[in-house]
């Protein structure tokens, strides 16, 4: 089968993270170093409307040093963003527009870096692209810190926030124990809507019994406030001192989100909750039913752009599962997922990459399995410590300027002309 010839686009999708970028840079370069399949490499501003507004910039007249850099910048540099797309069997109008643009533009190739919205975009594009017989090649590349998407092992963005909340919590936890006739408890929460795994990992940090975090408030285990308080009490006997990590998404046996006590946080775009107030709700519970004075830390947006510490495991395979994206492609690969598989290389971690179908990510939500939750249900277990620990590994030194900070790359973005013709309200 003959190489499908064309240009190439890449755009990031969701929340950013410390290592979208290195993806970003596999895409980029793998494409850029096959000219006579790619004869120039689009990126999408601010995502999917960056598309539908037929804003695209030409990242091939980008200085090489840049791209290059993008394996050490935090955040997304061709802008991100949460639109919701209109649903396919419903109407079809923006995807019409999208491929409208890339016609246009003759867009054969489209890489889409995010979660399981984006990737359910990127298998609806790739659908209708078919239906109307216009070749083209749609791969989606892994993005969430969350670590929930289906078919992989785990997702880059998630090592370099498990290794940031692991060492803020140990520190926070030096300070509560320095300052237990004081602030006798504290609060640490961290992202995580349905799935646990970024709690799970601040347990990394407990080398020892009386080291923080006590307990781990995870969304896969309904938070059960007198057995809560038992467990703040006992903590209390035995340390004099409490450190909570609590996931932002805990619930009450209801299903009720913890900190969602009138039901009225806003939704964003996709229909997802937006949460935040998780350790408000539980500082609550234990000042007023234990009577301790307790605090609250929140790791915010600092949590998942964190590249000054990021995990070097985590910054490599990223940009492995962008070049491998392009790879596939070049082999007339269409509508897959890049995943990552875990190999057992004689005990030592190893990882390769694989293919999964990109509806199967995008209707597909990984929780944190049981085995990996203590019999408690406040800790995390050997084999989650043996399943994280290698996603953590390794330090990935950026670039400090002559005023001691990092120098992150901010790309030129020359934009492309315009070729439709038209105006597109994107509501």
């Amino acid at each position: 089968m003959a190489i499908l010839g064309g240009k190439a686009i890449v755009a990031q999708s969701g929340g950013p993270t410390a290592v979208i970028n290195s993806s970003a840079a596999g895409v980029i370069q793998t494409c850029l170093e096959n000219p006579k399949v790619f004869t120039a490499v689009y990126g999408g501003l601010n995502g999917i409307l960056g598309v539908l507004k037929e804003e695209l910039f030409d990242l091939g007249a980008e200085a090489p040093a840049e791209i290059d850099r993008l394996r050490r910048t935090p955040s997304a540099a061709l802008g991100s963003c949460r639109h919701k797309l209109k649903d396919l069997q419903t109407d079809r109008t923006d995807y019409e527009r999208i491929l409208e643009v890339f016609k246009a533009h003759d867009i054969r190739y489209f890489f889409y870096i995010g979660g399981n919205d984006s990737m359910d975009t990127a298998a609806k594009l790739g659908q209708l692209a078919g239906q109307i017989d216009y070749d083209m090649i749609a791969m989606g590349v892994p993005k969430t810190i969350d670590n929930d998407l289906a078919c992989t092992d785990h997702c880059p963005g998630y090592g370099s926030v498990a290794k940031y909340n692991s060492t803020a919590v140990m520190e926070a936890g030096r300070d509560t124990d320095a300052l237990y006739t004081h602030d006798t408890c504290t609060i640490h929460e961290v992202m995580g809507r349905n799935a646990g795994w970024i709690a799970a990992a601040t347990g990394l940090a407990r080398r020892r019994s009386e080291d923080a975090p006590h307990i781990i408030l995870l969304p896969e285990v309904p938070l059960v406030i007198h057995k809560f308080v038992d467990d703040v009490k006992a903590c209390l006997t035995e340390f004099n001192r409490c450190f909570v990590a609590c996931g932002e998404g805990v619930k009450t046996p209801d299903g009720n989100y913890l900190a969602d006590a009138g039901g009225n946080f806003a939704k964003d775009s996709f229909g997802h909750t937006q949460l935040g107030g998780a350790a408000d709700a539980v500082r609550a519970i234990i000042e007023s039913r234990v009577g301790i004075k307790a605090r609250t830390n929140r790791a915010g947006t600092a949590q998942r752009v964190a590249m000054h510490f990021a995990s070097k495991t985590d910054v490599d395979e990223a940009y492995m599962a962008g070049a491998a994206a392009v790879q596939a492609a070049m082999k007339s690969i269409s509508g897959k997922m890049v995943t990552l598989e875990r190999l057992n290389d004689g005990g030592k971690y190893a990882c390769t990459t694989g293919l999964a179908d990109l509806e199967e990510v995008a209707n597909g939500e990984k929780k944190l399995p049981a085995e990996f939750i203590d019999s408690n249900g406040t800790g995390v277990t050997d084999a989650f410590r043996q399943y994280a620990l290698p996603l953590i590994a390794g330090e990935a030194p950026v670039e400090i300027g002559p005023d001691h900070l990092p120098i992150y790359t901010r790309l030129a973005r020359k934009p492309v002309p315009k070729k439709t013709g038209t105006e597109y309200d994107v509501r």
